[in-house]
């Protein structure tokens, strides 16, 4: 994984996040791993694809960029699969559109 695609993926999450009003999961590993998982498909698809779901063919759907984050249903309804933004009404939501550089690393031991 490419530390600076990493960085790259969680600024893009803190802005979108505040730009859609939603926050990130209270659990701040979940946040982690999938910022992880979009910086590791970004590096090696060429687009930023949902770590969370199964694809028969990821170079395929990212292709497509149907689930290339942030994916259809989130830009339509603000529904994210896996719990990256989040609306105010939700259980899991931390009230948080932030992660540190630093909080990132630890999370992850890197």
């Amino acid at each position: 994984m490419s530390l600076e695609t990493l960085e790259s993926i969680r600024q893009f999450a803190e802005f979108y996040a505040k730009r859609t009003n939603t926050y990130f999961c209270s659990d701040k590993t979940v946040t982690a791993y999938v910022l992880k998982g979009l910086a590791d498909n970004k590096k090696h698809l060429g687009s930023p694809l949902c770590p969370c779901r199964y694809y028969e063919d990821k170079r395929e759907e990212a292709i497509s960029s149907y689930w290339n984050c942030p994916c259809l249903p989130m830009r339509e309804r603000k529904e994210c699969h896996c719990m990256l933004f989040l609306p105010s009404e939700n259980n899991y939501t931390s009230r948080n559109q932030n992660m540190s550089r630093q909080q990132l690393k630890t999370l992850l031991t890197l």
